[in-house]
C-alpha cells in the first residue's frame, strides 16, 4: 500500500500521486508510476476505475486504462493495482499463492445492486475461471473511517439487508445522517462470500484516510480546499 510520500508531485497532489485523472502533470504521475514498479520489482496495472462492480483478468499484455473496479491474475508479470483515496482497496489470494486480486470498495462498488457488489462478482468470476476459492484471505486498506464518512439514507438503504448487524454498521446523527464504517460493510460481505480470515483495517482512526493528511491522500478532505487530490495504489502479486 502506497501513501503519499516518496514522489515527485507537486501540490496538491504531493508527492506519490499515481492517479492519472486528477489533473497532476502527466510526466510527474509516469514517473511516479515508473517508481512503484521499480519497488514492486514488476507492473503495476492501473484500471479506469468508476465505481462499477466488474472485474478483468490481468496478463501480462494487459495495458493500463481498462474500464472496471476489481481485477485478478494468476500470472507473475503483473500486480493487480486498486487506486484509492478515501474508498476501501480490497486485496485477496488463495491460501495456496495460485491467483491474486483486487477489488476498489467505494460504497456503490461495494453495495452494488441486490446484495451482488464487486466482492461478490469477483469471487463469482475466479470461481467460473476454475480457481480455488474455497481457503481466501482478504487485506482491507486504509479508508476514510467511520468518524469521517457521514451518509445519507440512500447509502443505508443500498447495504440494508434487514440484518441487524448491517444496521449497527450505521450510526444515526442528530441532523438525521449516518457515520458509516466502510470496512466494517465489507467485512460482512466478505463473511457472508465465506471469506473468513480478513487483516489490516478494523475501523480503528490509524486506518483513516481523513484524518491523517501527512500520510493519505482523501479526496473528501482534499478536494473542498484545494479543488483535488491524489490517489495512493493498493497492490498484490505473486512473485515469480
Amino acid at each position: 500500500m502506497t501513501n503519499r510520500e516518496a514522489g515527485v508531485s507537486a501540490a496538491p497532489w504531493n508527492s506519490m500521486n499515481l492517479g492519472d485523472h486528477v489533473g497532476d502533470v502527466p510526466t510527474h504521475v509516469q514517473a511516479n508510476r515508473d517508481h512503484l514498479t521499480y519497488l514492486l520489482g514488476t507492473r503495476p496495472v492501473f484500471l479506469k476505475q468508476v465505481h462499477g462492480v466488474h472485474a478483468v483478468h490481468l496478463s501480462d499484455a494487459s495495458p493500463d486504462g481498462s474500464v472496471a473496479d476489481a481485477c485478478w491474475t494468476q500470472g507473475t508479470q503483473v500486480a493487480c493495482a486498486m487506486m484509492v483515496a478515501d474508498c476501501l482497496p480490497v486485496l485477496l489470494c488463495d491460501a495456496k499463492g495460485q491467483w491474486v486480486a483486487a477489488a476498489h470498495a467505494g460504497w456503490r462498488g461495494l453495495a452494488g445492486t441486490q446484495g451482488q457488489g464487486v466482492l461478490e462478482t469477483l469471487l463469482s468470476d475466479l470461481s467460473q475461471a476454475g480457481c480455488d476459492v474455497s481457503d481466501v484471505m482478504a487485506w482491507l486498506g486504509p479508508c476514510i473511517g467511520p468518524d469521517a464518512f457521514e451518509v445519507g439514507a440512500d447509502v443505508l438503504s443500498a447495504f440494508d439487508d434487514g440484518k441487524a448487524a448491517t444496521r449497527s454498521l450505521f450510526q444515526l446523527q442528530p441532523h438525521g445522517k449516518f457515520k458509516a464504517d466502510l470496512a466494517g460493510l465489507a467485512r460482512l460481505r466478505l463473511g457472508a462470500l465465506g471469506v473468513n480470515q480478513i487483516y489490516g483495517n478494523d475501523g480503528a482512526p490509524v486506518w483513516c484516510t481523513v484524518s491523517q493528511p501527512q500520510i493519505f491522500f482523501s479526496h473528501r478532505r482534499d478536494s473542498r480546499v484545494l479543488g483535488q487530490s491524489g490517489r495512493m495504489a493498493a497492490c498484490i502479486w505473486l512473485d515469480a
